[in-house]
């Protein structure tokens, strides 16, 4: 059975669950998430200091290197045990550094499930990475609902934001390396709004329209330009 197939009957499974995601946080995943996010920081902030210079050589690349990967270590351990116990955030966080860390070929089987777990308990930051990266998941219509539950729970995840992404479609910037782009709640919102136009087309406008009204959203601007 290939990769794909083994996705599609995972997700398959999993799609009754997902549609009934308890919406409650366990206390206990909550603060192994929290208890990760120092690690995570410090890892962001090492990160954000990698860059073709000059002087640099492949030892200092390969401490570096080293250096990040003892500051994750323990900030993953604590993510995979919160996610475990189904932290929306948590999952998405863990999902994230599979995507950033791990091989390609390694990434859906890995990223996916917890993404679309996250997404199922109305996460927003989830949404981008499924649409990129979760073929099989994106053309269900449990990811429709999905979406329309993150636009329900916007205000659920307040004290969870700002949250890092890979790219925000709505605030496009150059590419950044290891270093992850960071949004509001806003800006999220501005996505899922922007992805419902995408699957939703009796009602496209109007989610283009709550998307430029989210952040300004220049991608949902240009498609409601182009619809003219």
């Amino acid at each position: 059975m290939n990769r794909c197939l083994r996705l599609l009957t995972v997700f398959s499974v999993m799609a009754p669950c997902l549609s009934l995601a308890d919406s409650s946080i366990d206390p206990h995943a909550d603060l192994l998430y929290r208890q990760a996010l120092p690690f995570l920081e410090q890892a962001d902030t090492q990160a954000s200091t990698f860059g073709p210079q000059a002087d640099t050589t492949q030892e200092d690349l390969l401490r570096q290197g080293t250096t990040l990967v003892k500051t994750l270590t323990p900030g993953v351990e604590l993510l995979r045990k919160a996610a475990s116990l189904n932290h929306p955030v948590a999952e998405y966080r863990l999902a994230l550094y599979y995507m950033t860390y791990l091989s390609p070929a390694e990434v859906p089987a890995q990223a996916c499930p917890l993404l679309a777990a996250s997404l199922s308990q109305g996460f927003a930051p989830a949404s981008l990475q499924i649409n990129s990266l979760c073929t099989e998941y994106r053309d269900s219509s449990a990811y429709r609902a999905a979406l329309k539950k993150a636009v329900q729970d916007a205000t659920r995840y307040a004290t969870y934001y700002p949250q890092p992404a890979m790219r925000l479609e709505c605030r496009p910037q150059g590419n950044q390396g290891l270093t992850l782009q960071w949004g509001q709640q806003r800006d999220f919102q501005a996505e899922v709004y922007r992805l419902l136009g995408a699957v939703d087309r009796p009602q496209r406008q109007m989610w283009y329209l709550k998307a430029v009204d989210a952040n300004g959203c220049a991608t949902a601007q240009h498609r409601l330009t182009s619809q003219r």
